[in-house]
Parts: C-alpha cells; structure tokens; sequence
C-alpha cells in the first residue's frame, strides 16, 4: 500500500528534491497540491515532466487542506517552504487535523509544539534531517546528560556556510553550539561565524563549485584555557541528496504512528532514527 504525501513549499529546492525522488519511489502517491507563497498563485511545477502540481496561495491554503482531508482521508504532509512560514502553515496543518513532518528550519517551535498538542494529532519537527547530523546531536545530547562540565573552561568557536539564499542561521549549528555550552564550554555571539558569499565559499573555504547552492560545512573547535588542548568537530554536507533517506524515513514514521492511533505526540528526529 503506498504512502500518500503532500510536499509543500514548492517550487522551494527541499520540496523540489523530495518531490523528484518522492515521484520515483513506488512507496509513494504525491497528492498533486503544494502550498506556496503568493507570487506563485495560480501557477503548476511539474515534477520530473510528468506529474503537475498546483500551487496553492496562503490566503486558499486552509480551505484546501480541510477538502483535501475529506477527499483523501489519509496522508502526510511534509513541509519545506520559508522559516517565516512555520508557524503559519503548522497552525493551518494543526486545524485541519493533519499530520505532518515539519523539515523547514526557524518559527517558534515551543508554540508550534503547543499547537500540535492541543490539535491532538502527532508531527516530527525536524529541521535537519541527514541521519548522521542528527546521530552526532544525539551523542551531544547524551554527554550533556551523562558527562556535566565535560568541556568546562574550554573556548568555542563556531563556523558555518550555507548556500546564499538560506535565511538566517543554520539550526543545527544553534542545537550542536547550546549542547557544548551545556557541557561547560565558553561561548559569545561574537565566537559565531556564518558564511553566506560564493565567492568566498569558492576561494577560502574551498567548497566544490557545483555545490555553492546547496551545501552545509561546519566546524566546530575547542580549546582548553591553557591552549594545549584541541577538540575539533566537522561535518560538511555538499548538495541536498543526504536528505532524502532521512525524510522518507520521517514519512514513514509518522504514518506508522498515526495508523496505530498515536495521538497529540510530537516526534523529532532522534525519535524516527531510533525507531
């Protein structure tokens, strides 16, 4: 039996790439509706030059998920649009009663959680989805639990570069730079660098030219007080593809979850990778 999804955020380059693979894998039925922003109102994306998708503008995007609840009765939807839209769509998502896996970073999740609840449906908010990212939070978070002040009295810098449409910080670095501070590390806003110019991105940093529109390079260094000790941590991503795996696992979570009557629950990620 396939699993029937809606990807929104189209014509978004996330939704695009899931939507492609999505179209290719037999587990999957995509519902041909995608919510999107206004410029795109009235507008189709055709995904692999074989299915076309409507897009729906905001001021219609309620009204078509209650229709698309009564006639498709069960799907999920998995998000990918802008961060100012979060909260808008996860609130419209929650008044519907449908579920979804939120991949798009920003909003303000403790709300969007509240709304989830209150809706009583299950979600996964989860702004990154490459397994391997999301394992190494998960040690992270373990050590802040297990080893308290394993780093304390050691200086933290952050870097980080993203393609240069990516609005604002990257989550990740946000969760990764939160659970050394807990384990004692020495951070200001001033220790935080992001990089968003391609030309820099190409000469300094050194990253594959065919990927400057799509990647993710962190690094992450510790020092001790004395300066005789450095820890470094570092995961570059180059295009989107290490995605996919992690967002259909997502999918197929949730859709487990929701069919064995799992209600009023939100999932993140670490949730879908332990299974």
């Amino acid at each position: 039996m396939k699993t029937k999804i809606m990807i929104n955020g189209l014509p978004g380059n996330m939704a695009k790439i899931v939507a492609e693979h999505a179209f290719l894998n037999s587990a999957f039925d995509i519902i041909p509706f995608s919510l999107s922003s206004e410029k795109n109102a009235g507008k189709k994306y055709l995904i692999n030059n074989s299915l076309s998708v409507k897009l729906i503008p905001p001021q219609k995007h309620l009204k078509t998920l209650i229709q698309l609840k009564k006639t498709e009765k069960f799907f999920i939807i998995i998000d990918f649009a802008v961060p100012s839209s979060v909260n808008i769509n996860g609130k419209a998502y929650c008044k519907a009663k449908i579920p979804f896996v939120m991949g798009t970073t920003g909003g303000d999740v403790e709300l969007l959680e509240k709304d989830i609840l209150k809706a009583s449906i299950p979600a996964v908010i989860a702004p990154n989805m490459a397994r391997q990212v999301v394992a190494f939070q998960a040690m992270l978070e373990f050590a802040v639990d297990s080893f308290p002040d394993l780093f304390k009295g050691y200086s933290l810098k952050a870097v980080e570069s993203h393609q240069s449409q990516k609005v604002g910080t990257s989550g990740t670095a946000e969760v990764v730079v939160e659970c050394f501070k807990k384990l004692g590390a020495l951070f200001s806003d001033n220790d935080f660098y992001m990089e968003r110019d391609p030309q820099k991105q190409l000469k300094e940093w050194k990253i594959p030219n065919e990927h400057l529109g799509g990647h993710g390079w962190h690094t992450y260094t510790l020092n001790s007080d004395d300066s005789n000790v450095k820890f470094e941590f570092t995961h570059n991503v180059c295009g989107r593809n290490t995605y996919i795996a992690g967002a259909f696992d997502a999918i197929f979570y949730l859709a487990n979850k929701t069919l064995s009557g799992c209600k009023g629950k939100v999932f993140s990620m670490i949730d879908v990778l332990k299974k």
